[in-house]
């Protein structure tokens, strides 16, 4: 990790802990774009001058209130100038200090450093937020990369197809609609890998964007989607503790309960009133000076209207925060749960996959081939087979992306909602057609894979 990143987690995050965060995939190239963005990161840049504008703030309202110098004259007659002759011309030099009654400015301080750890609660936020930026652009153009590859896949199946279907129209075995079957389809594999093209470009920009570089600028991606591995799914006890432990929000709403707590105290301290002690000294020229010592208090006359409605004021407002911090406590415990839950239907989704379905899929493709071959089987069923094939596996790389996505939210300790997976049911389309590019940005929730299947359908 750079001395950058290094500095910009300052200590204070631990994104992902023993605790049970759910680790998305990583590799080095992803570790050196998280180092890059968060070097250049306006976000990061914004949240650390938030945290030392707050931290200025704390011996301000800790100060005394500045003291008051007072200058005057005072003359007998209008005539002359009177000050030496007469006993009661002089001039006054006054200065007063106001004093708060003792613990006010205590309370004052602490309210205020209460403001500085909530602005290092916000820049976690921020950086949890980098963080899942990068690694979703990035995710996403392994998935746009991986998706290229699939289509180059069924470009030689489809030139295989329509080499074979020449070969039996030659020789008059099949109608001339199964050449131009496998010609057309053949055109628009072509189309689609424009539009593949096109979200790669999109993609890689997104990455540019987010570590400041030119947005054509190419980043190498040494993993392939297919490689990655499920995240590891923790105890949901686990997963709950972390995610409580590291949550911005829910810091945040309980700093607010712990602030206004102290401004209660601070509303109760409001009712006692302020002190101020003045002296001064009164020149009278020739004659001897004069000088004064005083001491002044407020007087609270109109404490029901002002400073007890304060305090109700003040403890209502600690009540409400307290329901807020509760509120997102439960909203933080119910992301968690839908995420594991999506897990863990995707890992079982993803094993399936891997342990039968794509092996018995790209078999069927092949059979499907040599039985046309032989003329045993219409084209059309050769159609189906190839198609089948690459769609089961473009599911399993966008069911792949979706696991990954899931972790990335639950490192990210996202309160947004997360979609219940279906990758698998009936009726899902093949991958390709409209590939990665309607995908939703990096900040939006994490799409379902059977979202995924279908903007990738039908190549």
């Amino acid at each position: 990790m750079s001395a950058n990143r290094s500095l910009a987690l300052g200590g204070a995050l631990a994104l992902c802990t023993a605790a049970g965060a759910q680790a998305p995939a990583t590799d080095a190239v992803v570790e050196k774009l998280l180092d890059e963005a968060a070097a250049v990161s306006p976000e990061l840049g914004e949240a650390r001058a938030s945290i030392e504008a707050d931290r200025a703030r704390v011996p301000q309202v800790e100060a005394l209130p500045d003291p008051v110098l007072s200058l005057g004259i005072q003359n007998d007659g209008f005539t002359r100038i009177a000050i030496g002759a007469a006993e009661t011309s002089w001039v006054s030099i006054m200065l007063t200090q106001p004093l708060p009654w003792p613990g006010k400015r205590a309370l004052r301080e602490q309210v205020a450093e209460l403001d500085v750890r909530a602005a290092r609660a916000r820049q976690q936020r921020a950086l949890l937020q980098l963080d899942a930026r990068v690694r979703r652009a990035y995710l996403d153009l392994l998935l746009a990369r991986g998706q290229l590859d699939l289509l180059a896949e069924l470009e030689a199946l489809w030139a295989g197809a329509e080499r074979l279907a020449r070969a039996r129209y030659e020789a008059g075995r099949v109608p001339q609609s199964d050449l131009l079957r496998a010609q057309l389809e053949l055109a628009r594999l072509g189309q689609r890998r424009w539009a593949l093209e096109a979200a790669i470009a999109s993609r890689l920009a997104e990455v540019n964007r987010l570590r400041a570089r030119p947005l054509d600028e190419e980043v190498a991606t040494r993993t392939r989607l297919f490689d990655v591995a499920d995240p590891a799914i923790p105890p949901a006890e686990q997963a709950q503790a972390d995610a409580e432990s590291r949550s911005p929000e829910l810091l945040l709403a309980r700093l607010a309960v712990e602030q206004w707590g102290r401004r209660v105290e601070l509303a109760r301290k409001e009712t006692r009133p302020d002190f101020a002690v003045s002296a001064g000294v009164m020149p009278r020229g020739l004659l001897e000076p004069m000088w004064t010592v005083g001491f002044s208090i407020g007087l609270p006359l109109w404490t029901a209207r002002k400073q007890g409605q304060a305090v109700t004021e003040s403890e209502q407002r600690g009540i409400a925060q307290a329901q807020g911090a509760e509120a997102v406590r439960q909203i933080l415990r119910l992301r968690t749960h839908e995420r594991l839950q999506a897990l863990k239907a995707l890992a079982r989704t993803n094993r399936r996959f891997r342990d039968g379905l794509l092996v018995l899929s790209q078999a069927t493709a092949r059979s499907a081939l040599a039985q046309y071959e032989v003329g045993q089987l219409p084209f059309a069923s050769v159609l189906d087979a190839l198609s089948g094939s690459v769609a089961d596996r473009g599911s399993y790389l966008a069911s792949i992306a979706d696991a990954q996505r899931l972790a990335i939210a639950q490192r990210e300790v996202s309160l947004e909602a997360t979609p219940a997976p279906s990758v698998g049911l009936p009726g899902g389309s093949m991958p390709g057609g409209g590939g990665v590019a309607n995908r939703p940005g990096p900040a939006s929730a994490p799409g379902t894979a059977a979202e995924n299947s279908s903007r990738m359908g039908g190549m």
